[in-house]
C-alpha cells in the first residue's frame, strides 16, 4: 500500500498526528530488521498504531504492542473510553493482525512485558515526570541500537514536559546517538555508551531544534519559515 492511500484511511481518524510524522513512523517501521517488537506508548484512537503497522507490514512485519488504558490523560481534564473506537479504525485499517492493544498504562504495562523491542515510540501523558518515567521503565526494553520517538517533543506541537524529558535525557544523554526531528517527533538509536563525536552531533541537533522552535514562535511569513526549513535540511 503506498502513502497516499495510507494517508487516505488515517484522514478522518481522530488524532494529532500529521501526515509528515505519520510518514517518519511508517519508515522507521518499515526500516525495523525483525530484532524485536515495535512498542508504542498512548495510542489514543489508532492514528499513530495505524503508520506504525503497515510500514511495519512493508518491512520485518514485527508487531506493534499498542498500550494505552483508553480512559484518556490528564491533560483531558475528564475520563473518557476511546478503545472500541481504536478497535473499530484498527480493523477498518485492516491491521488487525500486527497489532496487539494492551489495555493499561504504561508501567504496569512494562512489568509484565518480556520482548525485546526494536522501535519505542512514547506518547502517553505529556508531563516531565511521567514522560521520564516512561523512558527510564522502558530503556532496558529497548535492544542496542533500537530507536526511541517522542511525539509533541518539538516544533510547534511541543508540550514543555516533553521537550524538557527529551532535551535532559535524549539530547544531552550518553545512550544516544544520530538524535533528529522531523515536526514534533524527536528520535534517537539507543547505545550502550556514544562517543565524543556522536554527543556533539547530538548538541549541533538540539541548536538546529532550539532556532526551528524560535522561528515557529515568530510566526514569521509562511514564505520566509519555507527557506529557514530548507537552509536547516542543508546543515543537517
Amino acid at each position: 500500500m503506498d502513502i497516499a492511500k495510507i494517508k487516505e484511511i488515517t484522514r478522518d481518524t481522530d488524532g494529532w498526528l500529521s501526515d509528515r510524522e505519520g510518514e517518519l513512523l511508517y519508515e522507521l517501521a518499515q526500516n525495523c530488521k525483525g530484532r524485536g517488537v515495535i512498542v508504542e506508548i498512548g495510542s489514543w484512537k489508532g492514528k499513530s498504531t495505524i503508520w506504525l503497522a503497515k510500514g511495519s507490514e512493508k518491512g520485518a512485519k514485527s508487531k506493534i504492542y499498542a498500550i494505552d488504558p483508553h480512559t484518556g490523560s490528564p491533560e483531558h481534564g475528564k475520563k473518557v473510553w476511546t478503545y472500541d473506537e481504536f478497535r473499530a479504525n484498527i480493523k477498518k485499517a485492516g491491521v488487525e493482525k500486527m497489532v496487539i492493544p494492551i489495555v493499561k498504562n504504561s508501567l504496569e504495562a512494562v512489568s509484565e512485558f518480556e520482548e525485546p523491542v526494536e522501535l519505542l515510540f512514547i506518547d502517553g501523558a505529556h508531563e516531565y515526570e511521567a514522560v521520564k518515567s516512561d523512558l527510564k521503565a522502558w530503556f532496558p526494553k529497548v535492544i542496542d541500537g533500537g530507536i526511541i520517538a517522542f511525539h509533541d517533543s518539538a516544533g510547534w506541537g511541543r508540550w514543555p514536559g516533553v521537550e524538557k524529558a527529551v532535551v535532559e535525557h535524549v539530547y544531552k544523554s550518553d545512550k544516544f546517538r544520530n538524535v533528529k526531528f522531523v515536526q514534533s517527533i524527536t528520535f534517537g538509536q539507543k547505545v550502550s555508551e556514544n562517543n565524543f563525536t556522536e554527543r556533539l552531533k547530538n548538541r549541533y541537533t538540539l541548536l538546529l531544534k532550539i532556532i526551528a522552535d524560535f522561528g515557529d514562535g515568530l510566526h514569521l511569513p509562511v514564505p520566509v519559515r519555507r527557506i529557514g526549513k530548507k537552509i536547516l535540511l542543508l546543515l543537517k
